[in-house]
């Protein structure tokens, strides 16, 4: 990871290129490589920024939040709730797509790759960009948190008004950097089987983020 990470090439580069010169990215840099070195950390180096690379700023415009990556051999390739074609879906993304089948009457989907979301303008990030192998929340606090709050003011700030979807209370907390006026947000428990039952299910997120992007003259997502 470079000053100015050479892994990042959407206009987020350009956008976020100040944040790289900080002294806490500096460090997480270091830290990264270290990391790195030392253990197996998901996802792939090229993979990291695999959120911002596929949904440009000026083509966002949904963003789901997520925690940190999957922990586990050849899951997480960047995107939040996303695994890689022919990884078995999670629980948590298998109880989000309980929901989207209910919520928009359709077959359950057969791949957790959430690719296509994220071509249609839908930004999956998670507040923290990387993790050990088999140790979640293990990259907290190393920095990337002070990162992904600047990419979610710059979204704050964006020209068009954006849906939030903010699952569980982690996501939740970033509420406070957006302005609930312009922006579409939309709050519940976290689709982990440990609380889906205390509130995502039958929330309808999908057909509630389509209905603002039509009322707003955007194309809805084609959420499968």
């Amino acid at each position: 990871m470079q000053k100015n990470p050479t892994t990042l090439y959407s206009d987020w580069k350009t956008i976020l290129y100040e944040e790289f010169a900080k002294d806490y990215f500096q460090k997480l840099r270091f830290a990264l490589a270290r990391e790195y070195h030392q253990y197996t950390v998901y996802p792939k180096k090229e993979d990291i920024f695999t959120a911002l690379n596929l949904t440009p700023y000026k083509k966002v415009k949904v963003v789901i939040i997520g925690q940190d990556p999957y922990h586990g051999p050849g899951e997480a390739h960047g995107l939040s709730f996303s695994v890689q074609p022919g990884i078995a879906v999670p629980p948590s993304l298998r109880n989000i797509f309980k929901e989207l089948k209910a919520d928009l009457n359709i077959k359950l989907p057969e791949s957790g790759d959430l690719t296509h979301w994220a071509k249609q303008g839908v930004l999956l990030l998670n507040s923290v960009l990387t993790v050990k192998r088999g140790l979640p929340n293990s990259h907290r606090g190393l920095g990337w948190e002070l990162f992904t709050d600047r990419v979610i003011q710059e979204l704050n700030n964006h020209p068009n008004p954006l849906a939030f979807i903010l699952w569980g209370k982690n996501a939740q907390e970033k509420a406070n950097l957006l302005n609930g006026t312009k922006h579409y947000i939309i709050k519940t428990a976290h689709p982990s089987p440990f609380s889906a039952h205390r509130g995502f299910f039958n929330s309808k997120p999908f057909s509630k983020v389509n209905n603002f992007l039509v009322a707003n003259r955007q194309n809805p997502i084609t959420w499968f």
